[in-house]
C-alpha cells in the first residue's frame, strides 16, 4: 500500500519537478531534455495540425500539400542542423520556432477552408 501511496504522489509531482526543472536547468544534458521535450510536443502539434487540414484539401490540394511540408522539412534540417566530421549536430531551438511556425501555417488553413475556400496557394 505504501508503494501505490507513493508512486501515486510521483506522478502527480513529477510533471511540476520536471517543470521546475527546466525553468533552471542544472547542465547543457538537463537543458537539452527540456528543449527535446518541447520540440517533440510542437511535432505532436504539428502532425496533428496537418492531419485535420489534409482531409478538408481537393486532390491538388493534398498534393500541393505534401510537396510544400517536404519542402519545408528540407528547409528545416539544413537551417536547424548540420554534419561535423562524424557528429550530426541539431539546434533544438532552431527546429522548434520553426515546427511551431509551421505549425501555426497549418493551423490557420481549416479556418481559412471554412470561410473563402481552401487556398492551395497559401499550403
Amino acid at each position: 500500500m505504501k508503494t501505490l501511496i507513493f508512486v501515486t504522489a510521483l506522478l502527480f509531482t513529477g510533471p511540476l519537478l520536471a517543470a521546475e526543472a527546466c525553468d533552471k536547468p542544472n547542465n547543457d544534458f538537463d537543458g537539452l531534455y527540456c528543449l527535446n521535450k518541447i520540440y517533440q510536443e510542437a511535432d505532436k502539434e504539428l502532425n496533428v495540425n496537418y492531419k485535420s487540414l489534409v482531409p478538408r484539401l481537393n486532390t491538388p490540394g493534398k498534393a500541393q500539400l505534401k510537396r510544400n511540408q517536404l519542402l519545408w522539412q528540407k528547409s528545416r534540417n539544413s537551417e536547424c542542423s548540420r554534419r561535423d566530421g562524424s557528429s550530426f549536430l541539431v539546434d533544438l531551438q532552431c527546429a522548434t520556432d520553426t515546427t511551431i511556425s509551421r505549425s501555426q501555417v497549418l493551423q490557420d488553413r481549416p479556418r481559412e477552408c471554412k470561410s473563402a475556400g481552401c487556398l492551395n496557394s497559401k499550403l
